[in-house]
């Protein structure tokens, strides 16, 4: 409500002097303040902070009258009086210096239009020049304590036990005095005449104060006791005074009253405010709360304030200051919620930690409209600061200085209208904040244009939020949205510029529009606004016409228009005036109504204007826009309110709403919702509804539009209110938090007043209430409601200590005071709702309204706190809860598919203690983990094995983590699967004192399935002679390398054994399924010891027997194409083959090479990133497979036919990451000697090289006779399927191909099959494969067999297809470009 900003300023006196200032006290403007010390008094004006004019007492008078003591200021500032120590009350007038007597005058820049002729310029702008003169002294014969103005009275007690009456004329009409003994005292006024009574011989009262609404004093008595003194009459006389006393108070200190809410406040000897009210029916005092420091908030010091020296309300009776006996600030808002204090964190401790003493004040007052805090620090404090400061000592004059503290408050405290209240503004004395953001605007890339945001202005949007900026949304339907009114933390501040708006000497008021996109302030003459998009004020082109208007009752916005209730100083008349946002600010423009009484409040519903008045009545007024463009008002109804308000002061807001009891709930016409059924009214914190009487005969609106319903008697809704917030929106998906009503209650939190609907449209029962008040507390203090959000948005102090190294013995106040900044606040309510709906057996009202929330981005989090509170309140409850709630939350929750992650969540942020408390309310976990098995939420289940590991014993725990694991591993849960097998160690070895977190992300795999290849060094030098075929080792066993950081540990553990035969488990399932690609991605994210597994599942499950399943299943995982055949096939493009194979060279891709001279970490990576939904590119020249094709397009000269060969090689070829996984794969199958699988992969890729080495190899004694056989079947399988398919796969061209090794295999086998197999079908006739062409030599001619290893062919040239056969020449090009590869173990 209010916060504290900056550093305190410290005003220095310009006269020196050894007396230091003890006490201040302003005028009822606030703009003079009278400072006294021991024999001099000055007046300081405001703005600017200054002296005008100081009366120095001499020293005869001094030792006459006594030092000094307090200052009260008489109401019209005329005179001033102050009481001295001798029992001396001095009267002082207070003398203007003449019309052009000016201490101080502003200068205003060349060419400015605010120049000295303008009106009212003198009084705005300069500080004036006045002196003072004493009158004489009026000797009261003792010491006086306390000294208060009344009207054109003085009430002056003395120490000996008087009460004086002195007329501020004091020598014309003399004066009276009253024995306070002869004032009867009694608990209440019922029991006056005659009750007990309390004895006040020898009392006299120590403090103060007058309340006017209440019509009477405030008293503290010297012993400490409470009272309240009122006159039975009008005049105070002796025989017309009563007084009403607290019981069970015996250390009162002081007093102030609050005139707005009628509440009174004594300071304690204690340290804490008791906060009193007058009952009106019997007329006894009534506490209503305390303002204390808690325990839980301030362990150090709350019972170690000692006594409370001052209090003081803010001018707007919001806000009450306290400060205590051994120093320190505290602020309360009227009911009790605490803002700010300065006994802890920043401002009680150093940046290195050591302490600070606390502020001692020895007197404080507020500035005007409360935008400052006048303080006097105590006279040790005083010294002791200025020493800090290198103040030279204090036998010499020195200058006395005021601390004056800066705030901003919230716009609500004075103007408090609907259409502030989905954003927070807050105003200080020059500048506004704001937190809605821009939602008509987006970044775009121009920067020029009225219309480009500022960059700090735009708002961002939450993390996650679903939520974007919003385009220009109509009035009716506005609503901000999280991502512009909770964006980020910075505000919007716009700048009130003096030299602009001379006249906002100080604003009064300001109002925001729905939008967020205007604003409007007034201040003590005329308004502005200024417009966020154009960040540009709009003025009143005629000055007169500014200084001729002050706003009265408020500021609000309708539509485009700014709505001000104000007083014309030029007809002397109360006028309702509305201005067009568009048009020049002028009162040409303006539309006028004129009214009869004073406006205290202004408010807009819809299209009505409600105003409050000073004669206690209620105006309402209807809205129409006109296309002149200006607007027109109509009176509609007048509501006399004078019955029940005993002072227009004392009315806080006033509201019309749509809020309706049961009546109007039932009410079948749904028009209604949105009508003004009722007038709000707070008074004095109590809520009074007035609802329209619909009892009568309904007029139906067609017949009679202007006739509007009489309002019934008013109902008293809520105490202590200090904001109301409601919405004229309507939605039916939310109805709830749109038809409800928000209040804020102070100390007490916030309430709701909610409606309850019947399910389904049935008929409502007939004991169920229409409408439901829930309490709930919330940690910040409210600030706006965004209602279909349920949140609520506030601020609140934040502070930064300056790291000043300042010298020994000299402390600046910067280091004094840490900088105060306000930051914006939110806080979710929803489960507060909640659970009061469940503890008031509601539940289906809970679950509507949790219902209509559940797609905000937070509702889960909402969930797990209403859970977490409900379990910390009943599992730590010393005492046995005889009907728990959680029980029922927990059934509460079941209805919404996040029950699982919200009581797992709930968990893990609990202590281990309070579990079995939980979860004997929600069931055991391991019946929960099996539902999030079932329910395939792997992480989740996660979470549930950090709680069964706590729970359960190990067995348990390994059981289920295996079931877990397993189904990872099924669902390519990698990270998860990481994370199974730490955890699943962890059980073994014991290491359960860092259980694993929960995965959330994903965590880089940059270890896993790398350490196989990153400990050995691959040869690519070594020529293929070395090596014959024949003596490739397939008995060959595979370790792993010294550096691997997953297996090496604990090798022979029972633990690493269990895990090695779940992941053989799980490989041997991919194989035998054909998911390669799996396998790989298994492999490599898991560091799978791929190799050494394979060799010993060589003769097992690594064997392969249908050759045409695998290369469709191979085809369809790596989203690889299958052959082309093409149309032309029968005729080669190079005439009798005399094409060079060095020319043909030129077509290789460079990508090959690339693959066989980098390390295999590359081709593993593609195992490691993304999945085969990422195999969505396809190959091209783009890609850079096919670069050096225009470079060398002239040389080649290749004719139309060879270009659509090349491009239909291009369409074989599938993505370029399947062709590295699958030449990675193939080199793995290769070292661990599964030929089946080498054959395959070798289809697929199209290399004949590698087929030739597998049937070369086939000739080794160490081959089985099995995987001889299978691989021949194999490949008759294939060309059977080709020729009975009618070539299905397309590979008929690479068998011709191949045709030698076929024929190979043939000659060694044991069975003899026809040689007719392996010919060239009968489509194509004229293929011949008998003899290879004289000018292009076969591979296997000109070249030993190359070994194994990563001596891996490259990829296809492209379309070079054999004269006869229609396949590629793929070994050309391998011949020339290859070499002979190797792949040696370090």
């Amino acid at each position: 409500m209010y916060f504290l900003t900056g550093w305190p300023r410290r005003l220095l006196c310009p006269l020196k002097s050894e007396e230091e200032p003890f006490h201040i006290h302003p005028n009822s403007q606030r703009f003079y303040f009278a400072v006294l010390s021991e024999t001099q008094l000055s007046i300081w004006f405001s703005r600017p902070s200054v002296m005008i004019v100081s009366y120095i007492e001499s020293v005869k008078a001094a030792a006459q009258f006594g030092f000094y003591q307090q200052a009260e200021w008489k109401p019209d500032d005329s005179m001033i009086a102050v009481a001295a120590a001798n029992g001396y009350i001095l009267m002082f007038d207070v003398v203007g210096g003449g019309e052009d007597k000016y201490l101080y005058e502003p200068v205003y820049p060349k060419g400015s239009p605010r120049v000295k002729v303008t009106p009212g310029y003198k009084e705005e702008q300069c500080a004036p020049a006045l002196s003072l003169e004493m009158k004489r002294p009026i000797d009261l014969e003792a010491p006086i304590t306390s000294i208060k103005s009344l009207q054109e009275d003085l009430l002056v007690s003395t120490a000996d036990g008087y009460l004086h009456i002195l007329h501020w004329d004091g020598v014309s009409n003399g004066r009276k005095a009253i024995s306070l003994c002869t004032v009867p005292f009694s608990l209440d006024l019922q029991s006056a005449r005659g009750g007990p009574s309390l004895d006040l011989e020898g009392l006299y009262i120590r403090d103060m104060e007058y309340c006017v609404t209440l019509d009477g004093f405030a008293v503290v008595l010297d012993d400490g006791r409470l009272g309240f003194i009122s006159p039975v009459a009008s005049r105070f006389t002796a025989e017309q005074l009563q007084g009403v006393w607290a019981a069970d108070v015996t250390d009162g200190t002081c007093v102030a009253v609050n005139n707005k809410y009628r509440l009174m406040a004594f300071g304690c000897a204690s340290g804490s405010v008791l906060v009193y009210m007058i009952d009106t029916t019997t007329g006894s005092m009534q506490l209503s709360h305390k303002l204390e420091l808690t325990p839980k908030h301030f362990p150090d010091v709350w019972n170690k304030t000692g006594a409370v020296k001052l209090i003081r309300w803010s001018p707007d009776y919001s806000v009450a200051m306290v400060t205590w006996e051994y120093g320190g600030l505290s602020l309360w808002s009227v009911f009790g919620a605490h803002l700010i204090c300065t006994l802890g964190e920043d401002f009680a401790y150093r940046s290195d930690g050591t302490k600070k003493d606390p502020i001692k004040i020895s007197s404080m007052c507020w500035g005007a409209e409360g935008y400052h805090l006048w303080v006097i620090t105590s006279r040790e404090e005083a010294e002791l600061v200025e020493n800090m400061e290198g103040a030279p000592p204090p036998t010499q004059t020195k200058q006395a200085g005021i601390l004056q503290f800066h705030l901003i408050k919230s716009a609500l405290t004075v103007n408090p209208c609907t259409s502030n209240q989905e954003q927070v503004l807050l105003h200080g004395e020059d500048r506004l904040y704001l937190t809605c953001g821009d939602p008509t605007q987006v970044p775009s890339s121009s920067s020029d244009g009225p219309n480009t945001p500022h960059p700090h202005n735009l708002a961002h949007g939450l993390e996650g939020s679903p939520l974007h900026h919003r385009s220009a949304p109509s009035p009716n339907s506005i609503s901000q949205g999280l991502s512009t009114l909770l964006g980020h933390k910075h505000w919007h501040v716009v700048q009130v510029q003096p030299h602009k708006l001379h006249s906002f000497r100080i604003q009064k008021f300001a109002a925001i529009d729905t939008a967020g996109q205007c604003i409007a302030v007034a201040g003590r003459r005329g308004f502005a606004h200024y417009s966020m998009s154009t960040r540009k004020w709009k003025l009143f082109g005629n000055i007169t016409q500014e200084q001729n208007m002050t706003v009265t009752g408020g500021l609000a916005w309708w539509n485009d228009f700014v709505v001000v209730a104000c007083y014309n100083f030029t007809d002397r008349q109360e006028e309702l005036r509305l201005y067009l946002r568009s048009s020049n600010l002028d009162n040409a423009f303006a539309s006028v109504t004129k009214l009869h009484s004073d406006t205290l409040l202004l408010n807009v519903f819809r299209d009505l204007i409600v105003l409050f008045r000073a004669d206690c009545s209620i105006f309402l007024y209807s809205i129409e826009r006109r296309p002149n463009p200006s607007a027109c008002v109509e009176l509609l109804q007048e509501v006399s309110m004078s019955r029940y308000i005993p002072h227009p002061a004392l009315v806080v807001s006033v509201t019309l709403t749509s809020v309706r009891t049961e009546t109007g709930i039932a009410l079948k016409a749904p028009q209604q919702a949105c009508m003004a059924e009722s007038i709000m009214l707070n008074l004095a914190g109590q809520l009074i509804m007035l609802q329209r009487d619909r009892s009568g005969p309904q007029v139906r609106e067609k017949e009679d539009q202007k006739k509007l319903l009489p309002f019934c008697p008013p109902v008293v809704l809520a105490q202590c209110v200090e904001n109301v917030w409601t919405t004229c929106r309507s939605n039916k998906k939310k109805r709830h938090l749109l038809e409800a009503l928000w209040l804020s209650c102070g100390e007490a939190g916030m309430k709701v007043w909610l409606p309850l609907f019947p399910r389904d449209h049935r008929k409502p029962h007939s004991f169920l209430s229409r409408r439901i008040m829930l309490p709930f507390h919330i940690n910040i203090y409210p600030l706006a409601v965004l209602f279909e959000d349920a949140l609520v948005l506030g601020a609140s102090n934040e502070t930064v200590t300056a790291l000043a190294l300042y010298k020994e013995g000299r402390e600046p106040l910067e280091v004094t005071f840490p900088y105060c900044t306000v930051e914006r606040t939110s806080q979710i309510y929803l489960h507060h709702i909640l659970r009061q709906l469940l503890v008031r057996n509601l539940g289906e009202q809970a679950l509507l309204l949790a219902q209509s929330c559940a797609a905000l981005p937070y509702f889960p989090h909402v969930m797990e706190l209403m859970v977490h509170v409900v379990l910390e309140e009943e599992a730590t409850s010393r005492e046995p809860i005889p009907d728990p709630l959680l029980p029922t939350v927990a059934k509460f929750i079941t209805e919404f598919p996040l029950f699982l992650q919200t009581i797992v969540h709930c968990a893990r942020k609990t202590e281990y203690a309070l579990w079995n408390y939980l979860f004997a309310a929600v069931g055991n976990p391991k019946d929960l983990f099996e539902e999030c098995l079932m329910a395939q939420d792997l992480d989740t289940a996660a979470s549930y094995l950090i709680i069964l590991q706590n729970m359960e014993v190990p067995a348990v725990s390994r059981q289920h983590a295996t079931l877990l694991f397993n189904t990872a591993l099924e669902q390519g849960k990698w990270d998860l699967c990481r994370h199974m097998i730490r955890f699943l160690k962890a059980i073994g070895s014991g290491e359960m004192e860092t259980p694993p977190p929960t995965p959330t992300t994903q965590e880089p795999s940059s270890t896993g399935g790398f350490e196989f290849f990153r400990n050995r060094s691959i040869s690519l030098s070594q020529s293929a002679d070395g090596i014959a075929a024949g003596k490739f080792n397939l008995q060959k066993t595979f370790s792993m390398p010294s550096g691997s950081e997953r297996w090496s540990k604990d090798s022979d553990c029972a633990e690493n054994m269990y895990i090695d035969m779940m992941l053989w488990r799980h490989a041997r399932h991919l194989l035998e399924q054909v998911r390669l690609k799996d396998l790989g991605c298994f492999s490599a994210q898991l560091g799978f010891e791929l190799i050494g597994w394979l060799c010993r599942e060589r003769t097992r499950v690594a064997r392969l027997d249908d050759f045409v399943m695998a290369l469709k299943c191979l085809h369809k995982d790596f989203l690889w194409p299958f052959p082309v055949i093409p149309a032309c096939s029968t005729s080669s493009p190079f005439k009798d083959g005399h094409r060079k194979t060095g020319e043909g060279r030129l077509l290789k891709s460079q990508s090959a090479d690339s693959l066989l001279n980098s390390d295999m970490d590359t081709a593993l990576s593609h195992f490691l990133i993304g999945s085969a939904t990422d195999l969505t590119e396809t190959s091209s020249v783009v890609d850079g497979d096919w670069t050096m094709v225009d470079e060398n397009f002239s040389a080649l000269s290749l004719t139309q036919s060879e270009l659509e060969h090349i491009s239909m090689e291009l369409a074989n070829k599938g993505p370029h990451k399947s062709q590295v996984q699958l030449r990675y794969l193939l080199h793995v199958f290769m070292e661990a000697g599964c030929l089946e699988w080498c054959v395959v992969i070798g289809l697929i890729l199209r290399e004949a090289t590698v087929i030739k080495q597998v049937v070369n190899f086939l000739d080794s004694p160490e081959v089985p006779p099995e995987t001889v056989q299978s691989i021949r079947s194999g490949l008759l399988g294939v060309d059977r399927g080709e020729t009975v398919a009618a070539r299905v796969l397309g590979y008929k061209p690479f068998l011709n191909l191949i045709r030698p090794q076929l024929q190979k295999l043939i000659e060694t086998a044991v069975e003899q099959v026809q040689p007719e197999a392996f010919q060239p079908g009968a489509s194509n006739p004229n293929s011949k494969l008998t003899e290879p062409q004289p000018g292009c030599p076969r591979a296997e001619d000109s070249r030993g067999p190359a070994p194994l290893g990563l001596a891996l062919p490259s990829e296809p040239s492209g379309g070079l297809v054999t004269e006869d056969g229609g396949a590629p020449e793929e070994q050309e090009e391998q011949a020339a470009d290859e070499g002979a590869y190797d792949c040696t173990l370090s």
